[in-house]
């Protein structure tokens, strides 16, 4: 995206951010927490939206993964900024996941089969997060093997919406374009 913070990319009329911080006030009743070391994020909205300093810079994905499960006042649900279409069941089921594991995922046609930026965790994954770390271990899934991990089934994730549109990244100026057809379609069909 050419360095451009894709989370405030406007799809359907709004930004992906503001969109998330509304899902997330429906699902639970309060604002978003963002983590990012970016200097200009308190700029970019004026709504309720919690900041935290990656507390691992330089771990990539799994570092802001440990910020965002030690700076939530409870067990957390995940999401990148950049997936527009996500929906407020999908962000309630995977937070009751969480009765039975320690880290829920839903399913998806990823090359990785699991959506670990679409997720919820509980505070158990605090100290494998930190172990994977320290061993050098990034990988967004690579404390797994030591906590309770449950999986929403993609016919299970469907009931929310058709996930290529959920799971949907906007990565790309050709990501971006696809989102914003999809969101036009949607509005037709409304």
């Amino acid at each position: 995206m050419g360095g451009a913070p894709k989370g405030l990319s406007i799809i359907g009329g709004q930004r992906i951010l503001d969109r998330l911080i509304d899902l997330s006030r429906e699902a639970f009743g309060s604002p978003p927490l963002l983590v990012t070391d970016l200097p200009d994020a308190r700029s970019w909205t004026s709504g309720p939206l919690r900041i935290a300093p990656d507390r691992r810079p330089g771990a990539a994905t799994l570092g802001a993964l440990y910020t965002a499960v030690l700076e939530a006042p409870a067990p957390v649900v995940v999401v990148a900024w950049d997936l527009p279409f996500l929906t407020t069941g999908l962000l309630v089921g995977l937070a009751e996941g969480l009765a039975q594991a320690d880290v829920f995922l839903p399913e998806s046609g990823s090359r990785h089969g699991v959506e670990p930026l679409c997720a919820a965790y509980g505070p158990a994954v605090a100290g494998p997060m930190e172990d994977a770390i320290g061993r050098g271990d990034l990988r967004a899934i690579a404390f797994h093997d030591r906590v309770r991990v449950g999986i929403l089934s993609l016919e299970e994730v469907a009931n929310f919406g058709n996930p290529a549109e959920l799971f949907l990244n906007v990565n790309t100026p050709e990501d971006l374009e696809r989102a914003r057809t999809i969101a036009a379609a949607r509005a037709r069909e409304a």
